[in-house]
């Protein structure tokens, strides 16, 4: 039996390694898996499809909160609205912060969280209607302020756990669920990129500040997700749940 029977998911970021995850994740347990995410990869459709074959792919760029806007509404009318958003689209830049240019800044901020609020105001419409919904936004371990570098990814994932807590107070009498994740370092294609021939030194860092002594994967924050968006969570919202391997 599955959890999660024709529930109509919207994941933001679902290519990513931890999007993929998550789509699998939530495709097995029987939900309709919408991904969105960037359209300049040629092969991004078959990629998606290959996920699964209730997995289904829409390119958009959420750095344009216009046209994220009328994409996404304008699929929301065809699909008759979400029952479940996840909002696990992010940039993340490592430097030192007097490098980053005020573009890179606001471009973080628009991706990690502003496109979170215009996407969850559309997805609400509908939930509202239905008196059922649920919302997982991602946060992050490095608010935790032991992160150099991060200035810019560490401010937008600030605001996201703003926007859980005051979305979990508007929503809840409608009977709209509002909860955050807060990752760890889970080993991704993200962290390949940023840490590249320093791999190494960072995954010795990972594991000496960790309680539990192994990497984090995806899969697990897939299930942490699946837990938020399954029944078995009906009486929990505006909570933000760490998996960090006790950071």
């Amino acid at each position: 039996m599955t959890t999660l029977p024709k529930r109509k998911v919207l994941l933001t970021g679902g290519l990513g390694t931890l999007g993929r995850a998550q789509a699998i994740k939530l495709a097995n347990e029987g939900a309709l898996v919408t991904i969105l995410d960037r359209p300049e990869s040629d092969d991004a459709e078959s990629r998606a499809v290959m996920l699964g074959s209730d997995i289904s792919f829409i390119g958009c760029d959420l750095n344009d909160l216009k046209a994220t806007e009328k994409r996404v509404s304008e699929l929301a009318e065809s699909e008759g609205g979400f029952d479940i958003l996840i909002n696990n689209a992010a940039l993340i830049i490592n430097k030192p912060h007097e490098e980053f240019t005020l573009t890179e800044f606001e471009d973080q901020i628009r991706v990690n969280s502003s496109a979170a609020f215009v996407l969850s105001r559309l997805c609400a419409r509908g939930m509202k209607e239905r008196g059922y919904g649920k919302i997982v936004n991602f946060t992050s371990i490095t608010l935790n302020g032991q992160w150099d570098g991060y200035v810019p990814y560490i401010t937008s994932k600030g605001a996201m756990l703003g926007l859980t807590k005051s979305m979990a107070r508007e929503l809840g009498p409608h009977g709209i669920n509002v909860n955050a994740v807060s990752p760890g370092a889970v080993v991704s294609e993200a962290e390949d990129r940023v840490f590249g021939d320093r791999l190494q030194e960072y995954n010795d860092w990972v594991l000496d500040r960790q309680c539990l002594k192994s990497r984090i994967q995806p899969e697990h924050v897939a299930d942490l997700v699946h837990f938020l968006v399954s029944p078995a969570s009906d009486m929990i919202s505006g909570q933000n749940y760490a998996i960090d391997g006790g950071w």
